[in-house]
């Protein structure tokens, strides 16, 4: 959703002569803005002998504009993560030395919304880091499966 300004014309009857007048109605729409980049494809591969495998990590980024008031960013996966495994994301909130709002850190990502980043407000940033983690227990399944992350900026 870009800025949307309103411009109203009303018309005024005046008097025939050198100046008229014109009322003008300005308005600033909410504006919420949120988008992903980068692909993310985590393979646990690898681990050392006597220990539990290796965990996958990767990055991303986000970027956001909002004119908004105590926003937070969510995140939520569209199914479990198949078991044992586990899927965690951490979202900065830093953007060229200015916060844009408050991490919540290193969080577990499940089918159920969680908190990544809070108190956004009024606040514009690109390029922002999000670090992904993926683990597997020596339990868990060979193969490969893909889930969709749902991050939503919200109040």
């Amino acid at each position: 959703m870009g800025m949307v300004f309103v411009f109203g014309v009303t018309s005024l009857a005046t008097a025939a002569g050198p100046t008229a007048t014109q009322q003008v109605t300005l308005t600033v729409s909410a504006i919420n803005e949120f988008e992903t980049s980068g692909v993310v494809s985590l393979d646990v591969n690898s681990a050392t002998a006597g220990y539990d495998p290796n965990p996958a990590a990767a990055s991303s980024s986000y970027a956001i504009t909002t004119n908004g008031a105590n926003k937070k960013i969510t995140g939520q996966l569209d199914s479990p993560a198949p078991d044992n495994t586990t899927l965690y994301v951490t979202m900065s909130d830093t953007y060229q030395g200015n916060s844009v709002g408050n991490s919540t850190g290193k969080q577990l990502l499940s089918p159920e919304a969680v908190d990544l980043v809070t108190g956004i407000s009024h606040k514009k940033g690109s390029s922002l880091n999000i670090d992904w983690e993926f683990s597997a227990t020596l339990d868990a399944e060979v193969a490969s499966t893909v889930r969709t992350v749902t991050f939503t900026l919200t109040n």
